[in-house]
């Protein structure tokens, strides 16, 4: 099967994940994506193929002879969608010889722009693939998936025809592990992968956005959550008495840097961003997630909270705390829960520099550079890289995801199967 038709056989599957589901997969139809998964794999002649009791798709593809002692590595992609749009019976538009400027999408009137996307500009002349307009298209992390399963098909018929037709100048391959994951896109891809059966040394996660890209750099992050008790009393004696806590939430989200948000930074720049907001003057409730590349940065900016905290709890007659005491309810009228999220990789990534070199290798193989952005979000890959496999993220070719802008080439799919051949096959 070509990349194209795979590609748009996985995203015909409806596969959205739910934050609000305690269930592993968060949604039943995530399986039926994974159980055509396991069939293809067994299918392309994959060995150690098993679909688990959590939804994870695992498959072996053996050393082949003289590497045997190699070190074995892995590739991951995730079967889930963004809960953010809809993935409902998404309708994908194919463009060929695009010609690098807007896209009508016809199915609702938008337009994919390229002054909000000037990368289109790279990619004119190839296959391009949209979304209508009315849904996300799919491509995180489907064309992953499908340059994994792609790049594992055309490996094994390589090893099948070895004395004739050689290994296009690669030498055979160690032994080789992929996996597709459930609900990355809710923050627990990583959290159910049985690394006891994954027996790779290292891997990489194929998730990212150019095709030369090698991410090794996330954020280190956490949530906050600012809880502020009012007091209510009818307005008209309400003088010297009343503490109206929406007020009290809206000053405290003055109180933040508001050049220090996600719509004023880029790059290894870090951010306080407000998600929610409720309350009434009894009680409010302020959201935030809380992002750095930095650790000492990161750690600053949390005890900033703390502070803003305790100086709204003087300024409000509450009960105060320091900022080394765990928060506390009490007599506090703002209380501040912190929880740490995920960390940055760059500190596993940086003791096991061949994971590194050998993308990087890989990637100038095919002619196109290395690149290495810092990720503004957190990848699987972190979580994997702290429970014991480094793992940085590779490229898909993709753009735009999480909305009807998502956007794919077919020749950006070509190219990252060739990257993860020659991945798999270095010396």
């Amino acid at each position: 099967m070509n990349i194209l038709d795979r590609f748009l056989k996985y995203v015909s599957f409806t596969t959205t994940s739910d934050e609000s589901s305690e269930s592993c997969p968060s949604t039943s139809q995530q399986l039926e994506l994974a159980k055509y998964l396991a069939n293809e794999l067994e299918d392309i002649g994959l060995s150690q193929v098993k679909l688990d009791e959590n939804g994870y798709v695992y498959g072996l593809l053996p050393a082949t002879e003289g590497r045997k002692k190699d070190t074995p590595i892995g590739f991951i992609s995730h079967m889930d969608t963004s809960p953010d749009f809809s993935g409902v019976n998404p309708k994908p538009q194919i463009i060929e010889d695009y010609d690098g400027e807007d896209v009508p999408l016809k199915g609702s009137g938008a337009t994919l722009k390229v002054e909000d996307f000037p990368t289109l500009k790279w990619l004119k002349g190839r296959t391009l693939i949209t979304t209508d307009g009315t849904t996300l298209l799919g491509a995180d992390d489907k064309a992953g998936i499908a340059e994994i399963v792609t790049a594992m098909e055309e490996l094994i018929e390589a090893d099948r025809h070895a004395e004739s037709r050689g290994y296009e100048n690669l030498a055979g391959h160690g032994d080789i592990w992929v996996c597709f994951t459930p609900d990355e896109e809710i923050g627990r891809g990583a959290d159910r992968l049985n690394l006891g059966y994954f027996k790779a040394k290292y891997a990489y996660t194929v998730d990212g956005s150019y095709e030369g890209d090698i991410a090794y750099e996330n954020f280190n992050a956490a949530s906050a959550t600012f809880k502020i008790h009012g007091k209510g009393v009818h307005p008209g004696e309400a003088k010297g008495i009343m503490k109206n806590a929406s007020l009290i939430a809206a000053e405290i989200a003055m109180a933040l840097p508001a050049n220090e948000t996600p719509a004023t930074t880029e790059g290894h720049e870090g951010f306080y961003h407000l998600t929610d907001i409720q309350g009434d003057v009894t009680e409010a409730t302020l959201s935030y997630i809380v992002r750095d590349h930095d650790q000492i940065r990161f750690e600053d900016r949390q005890n900033y909270l703390k502070e803003i905290a305790e100086d709204f709890n003087k300024k409000f007659g509450g009960t105060p705390f320091t900022k080394n005491e765990k928060n506390r309810a009490g007599g506090s009228v703002v209380e501040l829960e912190l929880k740490h999220s995920y960390s940055n990789m760059l500190q596993v990534i940086e003791k096991t520099p061949e994971v590194l070199e050998r993308a990087r290798a890989a990637i100038e193989s095919v002619g196109i550079p290395a690149t290495s952005d810092p990720v503004r979000g957190g990848t699987d890959g972190a979580k994997l890289s702290f429970m014991g496999l480094p793992c940085p993220n590779l490229g898909t070719g993709g753009y735009g995801y999480h909305g009807p802008f998502e956007h794919v080439t077919v020749e950006g799919m070509e190219t990252v199967v060739r990257i993860i051949k020659r991945i798999a096959c270095s010396l």
